[in-house]
């Protein structure tokens, strides 16, 4: 168990680098977004390549970022009856679901997903709107991102195993800390970009914590 809890360590921190790398993306959308508005609007000039660099980031910030959610158990759980069940219950019911359903699911869609982009870099497929982008790094996005959380199931499969035998403690108790976006916020402060942005951030994530059920229906 211990080389696999090592292989465990070796994939969270592959997750946990390029999670906390890819939340700095944020900050790139909101310049970007509020650039264009403000060119829209002043001087009536506008591009379509900047607008889909917009969705392209969002892919990039939901797809890279699987992994890291999942490493931190930030991934909606319904715990109407689980929640009231033992910690050992809980990890047996965490470890039928990755087997069953996560781990099937992310190796499937990786798969499904690689002709796609294979297809898009072979074509040289590009936006149909004038001044577009080019597809295939979009494409490219989604077999990394089922990558990353396939390895992810895995980790957090070793770990629950673990602790269903005793050797590693429960992985689905948090570690108290800042989150993601207080870190990025606190990292823009230091770095000394306008406060603003940094405000919308923490922003966000007071919108994203009043949309959240409560502790009792999640954990």
């Amino acid at each position: 168990m211990q080389p696999l809890l090592k292989l465990s360590g070796v994939i969270d921190n592959i997750n946990l680098r390029l999670g906390k790398a890819t939340t700095w993306l944020i900050l790139i959308v909101v310049v970007i977004s509020a650039g264009n508005a403000v060119m829209r609007y002043a001087v009536n000039w506008s591009s379509n390549g900047l607008l889909e660099i917009q969705w392209y980031l969002f892919s990039a910030i939901f797809l890279l970022c699987s992994g890291y959610v999942l490493l931190n158990n930030e991934h909606i759980r319904i715990d109407v009856i689980a929640g009231r069940l033992s910690p050992r219950a809980q990890n047996w019911i965490d470890v039928f679901g990755i087997l069953a359903f996560l781990l099937p699911m992310a190796i499937i869609t990786m798969y499904l997903s690689w002709p796609v982009f294979i297809n898009a870099w072979d074509s040289g497929e590009g936006s149909p709107n004038p001044g577009g982008l080019i597809r295939w790094p979009v494409r490219l996005l989604m077999p990394i991102g089922f990558l990353l959380l396939t390895l992810q199931g895995f980790s957090e499969l070793i770990k629950r195993v673990a602790f269903l035998a005793g050797q590693a403690p429960n992985p689905l108790d948090k570690v108290k800390g800042p989150t993601a976006e207080e870190e990025l916020a606190e990292a823009i402060r230091k770095r000394q970009v306008a406060p603003e942005v940094a405000d919308i951030v923490e922003m966000n994530r007071d919108m994203v914590e009043d949309d959240k059920p409560h502790e009792g229906s999640r954990k």
